[in-house]
């Protein structure tokens, strides 16, 4: 687990098996400036971020090409919750990603960004969550049509 940490907040290259077949770089579900805290060194760095096939990307630069590599991947699927967090970390637009062992913390620009970016996530988690695997969905297709 401690190895995936490092991998999402960005103190190793992630793996690109992470986000092997993802074309990051092409019409994005979500893109946009984000402020990220760093997981060891509590410093809080601005990061391009780039939300696709239940995958949050994040980079260094906005222009993001085929030959770009993300500074880090949250896979979403792994993620609880998405809520704002300005009570938690005393910072104004802020929202915390959780997942079962971890939060990280964000801010955006403004207040319609930060409500952007958490309905962004927070469909994507639910578009991709382990809960409900492609049998149980194709099961209840077939059943509906009985």
């Amino acid at each position: 687990m401690a190895s995936l940490w490092r991998a999402v907040m960005g103190d190793t290259p992630p793996n690109p098996d992470d986000y092997d077949n993802i074309e990051y770089w092409s019409n994005p579900e979500r893109t946009g400036w984000l402020t990220k805290q760093g997981e060891y060194i509590k410093t809080w760095r601005r990061r391009w971020f780039v939300l696709k096939q239940g995958k949050l990307f994040w980079f260094k630069e906005s222009i993001v090409t085929r030959g770009s590599k993300p500074r880090g991947v949250v896979p979403v699927a792994t993620c609880l919750t998405v809520k704002g967090a300005e009570d938690v970390i005393n910072k104004e637009f802020a929202f915390e990603l959780s997942t079962r062992s971890d939060t990280m913390y964000f801010i955006a620009d403004s207040e319609k960004e930060k409500e952007d970016w958490i309905n962004s996530i927070g469909r994507s988690i639910v578009q991709h969550s382990r809960s409900v695997t492609v049998n149980e969905i194709v099961d209840y297709d077939n059943n509906n049509n009985k």
